[in-house]
């Protein structure tokens, strides 16, 4: 639509409808008036196979030099909707329905950037250290964008985004709810405060920081199983173990390992709720010292011991579920554990345990819903794309990247934001997040969904496209015509 008065042109490509003067581009920074002409921005990526034995063998890289646009000759190609373009308003076709013919098979590719206001990031954190109360909101500059949930094992969990935080609040907690999403999902580092916690660093495939502070261990397991892994390394060079743990935590003595190695009692007597035998729950609060608690002394966890059992120069190791924090005592003569130096097995017990640890990362997924827009890009029915996906006669990808597809209505994806290709992600001021995704089935099974027949075209004519970028494939994907769960 063009303002000839002002000599713009008027983008349809979301909501918002910016007016954009020649040279110019609108609010989102994705679509720009050229020449008059309505222009998307960023290049179309294309991925590069180059397949070995069912493998893509080259990382993500930007090819050197110039590509010659040859889509045919050189190996496998995939069309991502990686600066595709979108499907906004909901009857257009979308952007790229592209043919070709696979193992003497005509498939067809549909890639469109999606407009997302129901979507989110999901971000794993490798920590043992308290981020904040599970259900605490999670702040990007003071505004609400998300909240701690569950978390899992050796890991804290945050849930960033959703609808409700983009659509329902005030207009600075969608922008920054917005920018949270995106920022986490191009893989760009991103300062959160957790109310009641810390504050947190969080950047896809690089370690927290908590609270000024690099992480650089996830935790081995829980202090019982860290107890089951290691006892053997425990039993000939000291009497009692207890590893702190803010879930469980063990004692080598009481635990079911300590007895078939035949570990004798020792008296000791710990604070908080006993499980099963060597298992304790609650010994201290949630916090950032000793595994996860709040203890900076670990004898704070310990109750008196008992003198019918307990010995002067008895010994006794104190360690964490990371090997971060560890010290060893002997009883005096009354019973007190006294700090003294850590004989050379039981330093090398505890460096196997930081050894066992994996290193400390933030995992993101990003999770949309692929709802009207998306679907009727690719048919004029769109119930018969959504089952088709469940019936795996399409294969979903975004920015060629596996994606899981959860079960039930609709088409809920998850996908981690490592394997795309970088800056795959943008956004529109309505608030909304743009991602890509990429529908791939038979062209015959296509036809029978409704498909848009009369926009699809064949591979080698985008070559055609000047805004384009040939990227090579990442080994860690499956290629997207190949994968093991598409039926065709």
């Amino acid at each position: 639509m063009t303002d000839e008065s002002a000599g713009k042109i008027r983008c349809d490509a979301c909501p918002v409808m910016c007016y954009i003067a020649e040279g110019h581009a609108g609010a989102c920074d994705r679509y720009a008036n050229v020449a008059g002409d309505l222009t998307r921005v960023d290049p179309l990526v294309v991925l590069d196979g180059a397949v070995q034995e069912g493998r893509n063998v080259v990382p993500f890289m930007a090819s050197a030099g110039e590509w010659d646009g040859d889509l045919v000759t050189s190996g496998a190609h995939f069309v991502t909707a990686v600066g595709a373009g979108t499907t906004y308003p909901d009857y257009k076709p979308a952007p790229f329905i592209v043919a070709s013919e696979v193992d003497g098979v005509d498939m067809v590719t549909v890639v469109t950037e999606g407009i997302f206001s129901y979507c989110g990031a999901k971000v794993k954190i490798d920590t043992d250290r308290h981020l904040g109360p599970e259900r605490a909101l999670v702040r990007l500059d003071g505004e609400p964008v998300g909240h701690v949930t569950t978390g899992e094992y050796g890991s804290q969990m945050l849930a960033i985004g959703g609808v409700n935080h983009l659509t329902g609040g005030g207009k600075k907690e969608g922008r920054n709810t917005c920018c949270a999403i995106m920022d986490l999902c191009n893989r760009e580092a991103v300062d959160l405060t957790v109310d009641d916690g810390v504050s947190i660093v969080v950047q896809a495939g690089q370690a927290p920081i908590i609270d000024g502070q690099t992480e650089t261990r996830m935790r081995v397991g829980c202090g019982s199983a860290t107890i089951g892994m290691f006892a053997r390394q425990w039993v000939d060079f000291v009497d009692e173990v207890v590893v702190v743990d803010d879930h469980i935590t063990g004692v080598l003595s009481e635990h079911q390992a300590g007895k078939l190695l035949d570990v004798p009692p020792t008296g000791i007597t710990m604070r908080g709720r006993r499980s099963t035998p060597g298992r304790y729950f609650q010994v201290a609060r949630p916090g950032t010292g000793w595994g996860g608690t709040d203890v900076t002394d670990p004898l704070t966890i310990l109750g008196s011991w008992n003198p019918k059992v307990a010995r002067p120069g008895l010994t006794l190791l104190m360690v964490s579920t990371t090997g971060d924090h560890a010290q060893y005592y002997v009883l005096d003569d009354s019973l007190t554990p006294q700090l003294a130096p850590m004989p050379g097995p039981l330093k090398r017990s505890v460096a196997l345990i930081q050894e066992n640890c994996e290193p400390a990362l933030c995992s993101v997924l990003f999770i949309g819903g692929a709802g009207g827009s998306l679907r009727a890009g690719v048919t004029e029915n769109p119930v018969k794309l959504t089952r088709s996906v469940k019936d795996l006669l399409t294969y979903v990808s975004s920015g060629g990247a596996p994606v899981f597809v959860w079960p039930g209505g609709g088409i809920t994806f998850m996908v981690d934001v490592t394997r795309m290709p970088a800056r795959s992600f943008g956004s529109v001021p309505t608030p909304a997040v743009v991602a890509p995704i990429e529908f791939t089935l038979r062209l015959s099974d296509y036809e029978t969904l409704g498909g848009h027949m009369d926009h699809v075209v064949r591979l080698d004519s985008v070559r055609g496209v000047t805004r384009r970028s040939d990227l090579m494939a990442s080994p860690d994907n499956p290629w997207p015509t190949h994968h093991k769960n598409f039926r065709w």
